[in-house]
């Protein structure tokens, strides 16, 4: 039972004053590293130096007017249990002679003290220098006989990997396996005895306003404890394909990547990846992978040494309001099939177009929901999908494949294919059809040699292409552009203009609101478009 995090490493300043994502890894050099995080609900790349805190304690809710409300009277006797199973790791790489990066000193005859000497012992300088210290991070242990689970980050191109107890003990580690879609790594030491490990809880019941304590070692300096309270639960903050972070308060300093965060039943619910900051300096907004998300992971990582994830072979993309509008429908719960692989499991199952609602018996409530569940399914398992198909349900059967398996395909694939040229610079458009600019604000022409070599469009597109978009329309807010190529409309095929005005047509005497268009671009990839009704 274990759990994992993500998180990606780029070097980058930012300004001071802004908000950003950091990783909570220490690298060396000046004394940390720069992380990039993308925040999913602001979808905006942020990057900034990681600068190391004093440790601090997050603080309770102010004006609390009982005991209960003021949390918990002490969680001494909970994390001296629990410290002993938080280790502090360092990792370290071969550098040519006389390049290294001089590290700062820790306190004379400190555990931080002693892992840089060892780490470095020439201090990255002269000839004999063949080690700098690459990373330090924190990880726990799950196994008496010495499993570890950290992130991927922590240990990334690591030629060295040392782990700390807190009783100074320093062992050498290997890797289990590493997962880079979830940042997770399973590490193991042999100690010779069995050594305190901490057990896994069920993440899911870890509701908002829950207590929660986070420990660490940054910088080798020791367990630092810091309480607070669940924020939030089941964040993206569009970091990876299967984000599911739990958000807290509790104060988490740099150099805790890896770390866990409890519940006040002393069980694992999550692991310290990442903070919102401001000018380096922590606001309260922490994040933790949730363990439920992590267990499968690391369970096929100390079996196998890698993931082994159900693959359904499909690209698929959220129902925003104008697509459930234009569908008939009342929410935007699902996933749209945008693009199948071809001779994947779904292959001649699923269609272009299909709306999956289940999957497994699970509800799909956000396009996000079905990569998790999918990948989280035994590959070869025969599973049923709930999908909406011209307006009505139908349930099929697919039997899963193995995503790593799959990736490679695609990859070859994709290898084969001619990159495309770019097209050459637009004639005069093709004149509108009737009707179609007032509609939906652009203009559509035949799709001729001409045109496809014109903007580049592969023979194996058919349809209609986009030649002008009104603007300031709803079209082209949606990124309807010219050179598009139109192939469906409100999820039936078409071949030429008049079709697309006659469907369109239909959907504005029908009292639609929106008209759903398949659009595929010169790439070859393909989505679903709603533009809103003029």
């Amino acid at each position: 039972m274990v759990g994992t995090s993500f998180n990606s490493p780029c070097p980058s300043l930012h300004r001071a004053r802004t908000c950003f994502l950091v990783p909570l890894a220490a690298l060396t050099a000046a004394w940390g590293i720069a992380g990039r995080v993308s925040m999913g609900f602001a979808r905006a790349a942020l990057r900034a130096l990681v600068i190391f805190g004093a440790v601090t304690l997050a603080a309770v809710p102010a004006g609390a007017a009982s005991p209960t409300a003021q949390g918990p009277a002490s969680v001494s006797a909970l994390a001296k249990q629990l410290s002993p199973a938080v280790v502090n790791i360092g990792t370290s790489r071969h550098v040519p002679g006389g390049q290294g990066v001089p590290l700062p000193q820790g306190p004379d005859g400190s555990q931080l003290d002693d892992m840089l000497d060892h780490l470095n012992p020439n201090d990255g300088q002269g000839p004999d220098a063949e080690l700098e210290a690459e990373s330090l991070g924190s990880g726990f242990i799950i196994k008496p006989e010495g499993l570890i689970v950290t992130n991927n980050h922590v240990i990334d191109g690591a030629e060295e990997i040392q782990v700390f107890l807190t009783d100074g003990t320093r062992l050498p580690a290997r890797v289990v396996g590493t997962d880079s879609k979830t940042d997770l790594a399973v590490l193991k030491v042999d100690a010779g005895r069995d050594l305190p490990f901490v057990e896994f809880g069920d993440s899911d019941t870890a509701e908002v306003g829950d207590w929660v304590m986070a420990i660490g070692n940054p910088f080798g300096l020791g367990g630092s404890v810091t309480l607070g309270i669940v924020s939030a639960r089941n964040r993206d903050i569009n970091s990876g394909p299967y984000d599911n972070f739990i958000q807290t308060d509790a104060a988490i300093n740099q150099g805790n990547s890896g770390g866990p965060l409890f519940d006040m039943d002393g069980k694992v619910v999550g692991i310290n990846t990442a903070l919102l900051a401001r000018g380096g300096s922590s606001i309260g907004i922490g994040f933790a992978v949730a363990t439920n998300l992590a267990r499968p992971v690391i369970e096929q990582l100390v079996e196998f040494g890698e993931t082994r994830r159900g693959w359904l072979g499909v690209g698929i993309q959220g129902v925003t309001d104008d697509i459930a509008a234009s569908l008939g429908r009342h929410n935007t719960n699902g996933a749209m099939v945008v693009d199948i692989t071809k001779g994947g499991p779904s292959d001649g199952v699923l269609k272009v177009g299909d709306l999956i609602l289940q999957f497994d018996g699970k509800p799909i409530e956000q396009m996000r929901d079905l990569p998790r569940i999918v990948a989280q399914t035994e590959v070869g398992k025969s599973v049923e999908v709930k999908i909406l198909r011209n307006g009505k349900d139908k349930t099929v059967k697919i039997s899963l494949g193995r995503l790593e398996v799959g990736e490679q395909k695609i990859a070859e694939a994709q290898q084969q294919q001619e990159p495309p040229q770019p097209p050459d610079a637009p004639d005069a458009p093709v004149g509108p059809p009737p009707g179609l600019p007032e509609l939906v604000g652009f203009e559509a022409g035949p799709l001729s040699a001409e045109v496809r070599k014109q903007y580049g469009i592969p023979e194996e597109v058919k349809g209609v292409i986009v030649t002008d978009v009104t603007a300031k329309s709803d079209a082209e807010d949606k990124g309807i552009i010219p050179g598009l190529v139109i192939s469906e409309v409100n999820q039936q095929p078409i071949e030429t203009v008049a079709d697309v005005v006659s469907m369109v047509s239909a959907a504005k005497e029908a009292g639609r609101p929106a008209v759903l268009f398949k659009v595929t671009d010169a790439t070859m990839a393909s989505r679903f478009i709603a533009v809103r009704l003029q």
